[in-house]
């Protein structure tokens, strides 16, 4: 454990793939020593809707807030703004998602690939959307370039997404020059090519990703001091 205590939020994708046996990540989470906390909510988009798949009653926003980030603390002493959150393509969007609503609570965040515009997803027969919303439209308004505030943004933000990606680079490009507009601060590669969608692509951004956490906990700590 670093001595800062720094603690990685990794949120899964919709295929709910785990980092476990990935030395792309672990080298670099070893290397920085990071602890890693990664709560699986099925295909729940970490949206503050129900879906059934994971749970009746709690939404995977509120499992993030209510039960996970009070573990975080118990068992590291960890509390915000030292935890960063790191997501891929669903976990991607729903880290930035919540960078975007609880700027205060998530300061540093990281996605690769974000699965942005997930309302595109109605027309490509998914089977969870559409049982969390009424419509695609109802879906876009809560996506979060919409949760995007003028006024109130996460410090330290960074995401990448490769530009051979056919589903979801055009939201991520849309989310830069609608962060560019509003005069807010951000990192973003747009640029690189490396498989397109898919883990190829997330190993090999993955020190790029992880470096950023590490390095931006590291301004945000102290600047608190």
């Amino acid at each position: 454990m670093n001595e800062a205590g720094f603690v990685v939020l990794f949120l899964h994708g919709v295929h709910i793939g785990r980092l476990g046996e990935n030395p792309y990540f672990t080298d670099q989470f070893n290397r920085h020593g990071l602890a890693v906390v990664s709560p699986i909510t099925q295909r729940s988009w970490w949206t503050d809707r129900i879906c059934a798949e994971f749970d009746s009653q709690v939404t995977a926003q509120q499992h993030v807030l209510e039960n996970v980030m009070p573990y975080i603390e118990q068992r590291w002493g960890t509390k915000p703004p030292r935890v960063g959150l790191l997501g891929t393509s669903m976990g991607g969007q729903g880290s930035l998602r919540f960078a975007y609503k609880y700027p205060e609570l998530f300061p540093v965040v990281a996605a690769i690939s974000p699965a942005i515009d997930y309302q595109l997803r109605f027309d490509q027969g998914d089977v969870t959307l559409p049982l969390m919303y009424e419509e695609p439209e109802a879906a876009r308004q809560d996506t979060a370039t919409l949760h995007v505030h003028p006024l109130n943004w996460p410090r330290h933000q960074f995401f990448c997404c490769d530009p051979t990606d056919e589903d979801w680079f055009e939201s991520s490009d849309r989310l830069q020059m609608k962060l560019a507009s509003l005069g807010i601060p951000f990192e973003c590669d747009l640029e690189t090519e490396a498989g397109g969608h898919g883990f190829t692509y997330y190993n090999h951004m993955a020190e790029r990703a992880i470096g950023f956490l590490v390095e931006h906990l590291e301004a945000e700590r102290r600047r608190l001091v």
